[in-house]
């Protein structure tokens, strides 16, 4: 269990590597946000997001029980804001110039596996601790 924690570390990492750049845009064009309220939400919740990955990161690595309540915080916010722990694969069509097809097949792909992710979480919780 504690490979699968540390997976979910690098999991986030790279979340937090992806997720640097729409953020630092959202910091810089913060006026521009749109006006509907799912647009606004999304925005607000992508800072605290960003932080917990950090959180989520370092803890996961020194395989902290605190971290894996963080992660019951952030799997809402992930599922709003759309920062899934292997959200990276969505970005395969765009580089292998593959179509559309494969974004949305992706992108349903990244909730399922969330939902394990979760599912990990939850049994890694119980056994460990």
């Amino acid at each position: 269990m504690r490979l699968t924690v540390r997976i979910f570390s690098l999991l986030d990492i790279i979340s937090i590597a992806l997720l640097a750049q729409p953020l630092w845009q959202i910091i810089t064009h913060f006026k521009d946000i749109p006006e509907e309220t799912l647009s606004q939400v999304r925005v607000i919740l992508t800072l605290p997001m960003f932080l917990l990955l950090f959180v989520s990161a370092t803890g996961l690595i020194f395989y902290k029980k605190s971290v894996l309540i963080a992660y019951y915080i952030q799997f809402p916010i992930r599922l709003v804001i759309w920062v899934f722990s292997i959200g990276f694969i969505t970005l395969l069509p765009e580089w292998l110039n593959l179509k559309e097809l494969w974004f949305d097949i992706f992108f349903k792909l990244c909730f399922i596996v969330e939902f394990f992710r979760l599912y990990f979480t939850i049994k890694a919780h119980r056994e460990e601790f």
